[in-house]
């Protein structure tokens, strides 16, 4: 049985599609709530996106390439009093609304208006973005000012925009969005994070703090021990100088998520050396390669942690994977 609320609406690819069916396929992205898209004279269209619909809120991600997306408010499904917020990840976009154009390259992002008129995205080369629509009313209480120019360039700079990056980095893999309570609760960390990127209110920003900053912060300094977990001198100093906090705000921030930060770099490494001894190209590799290699500089420690982890040592996991 569905729920009512959907998390994940649709996925769209022209990589199977013959060049002379992308066209007319492109085009029906509208019926599916896609901001119109056309390809450009000359090129070959390629899209591939997921779209998610979340309370007050929907996220776009993917990549475009050989095309131009006009939006227009003269009628039709199109016609709402809708922002928009769209981040280059890598590639260049052109963006024209009325008499305003700018230029988006990596890393920035561009905040645009349904009422402030019609307004189009060119991406003649490849582009991966991601891109956020929220009716205004659910962001206005939340910004200073949306009544200035609505086409506005946000530098890859601004600390807010990062942030939001970030965050939509890790919950644009699906496992973030298994329910409509966790969307409900997303949709709302990004909701700050947008007001963030453009201008918060004052109280917004306090708000923010104790919301989607701590979420987004979180969620990257996690990636952060991910991607350096087979360091053994990853300590909390050296994560929250990279992410220009204090070691007791990272502490903080573990502290509310229910772990400590040292739990979490143990748990993970423990299940990254758990997935290499069950993986059979690894089956070559010494244990005790396999323990440095997931950060662990104290064999004897690995083996005891690993033990209370799964009930079985090392050699156990080893001998059951070869066995199946």
């Amino acid at each position: 049985m569905s729920h009512p609320e959907i998390i994940r609406s649709f996925r769209f690819s022209t990589r199977d599609l013959p060049e002379r069916a992308r066209a007319r396929a492109i085009h029906e992205l509208r019926e599916r709530g896609i901001v119109p898209l056309e390809p450009l004279r000359g090129l070959t269209p390629r899209v591939q996106l997921t779209k998610w619909l979340l309370p007050g809120l929907g996220v776009l991600s993917g990549s475009f390439c050989g095309l131009r997306q006009a939006k227009s408010t003269r009628g039709g499904p199109e016609a709402n009093d809708d922002l928009f917020l769209g981040v280059n990840l890598a590639g260049q976009s052109h963006v024209c609304q009325g008499t305003r154009e700018v230029t988006i390259g990596e890393g920035d992002g561009v905040l645009l208006c349904d009422v402030a008129g019609p307004f189009t995205i060119f991406r003649p080369t490849p582009v991966h973005f991601i891109g956020l629509r929220v009716p205004r009313r659910a962001l206005a209480p939340l910004v200073r000012d949306l009544g200035g120019p609505q086409l506005r360039l946000v530098r890859r700079e601004t600390s807010g925009l990062k942030l939001l990056t970030s965050y939509l980095g890790g919950v644009t893999d699906g496992a973030a969005l298994a329910s409509p309570e966790v969307g409900g609760l997303v949709a709302a960390h990004l909701h700050d994070l947008m007001a963030l990127s453009v201008g918060a209110t004052r109280e917004a920003s306090e708000a923010a703090e104790t919301r989607g900053v701590r979420a987004a912060r979180l969620r990257s300094i996690k990636s952060d021990i991910l991607t350096h977990l087979e360091d053994d001198s990853l300590t909390v100093s050296a994560v929250a100088a990279r992410h220009s906090v204090t070691p007791r705000y990272v502490h903080k921030l573990f502290g509310a998520d229910g772990a400590t930060y040292t739990q979490f770099v143990l748990l993970e490494r423990l299940d990254r050396a758990y997935r290499l001894l069950r993986d059979s190209r690894m089956a070559t590799h010494r244990i005790s390669s396999i323990a440095y290699e997931v950060g662990f500089g104290d064999l004897s420690y690995f083996n005891r942690a690993f033990r209370r982890r799964y009930g079985a040592t090392p050699s156990d996991i080893r001998h059951r994977r070869a066995a199946t």
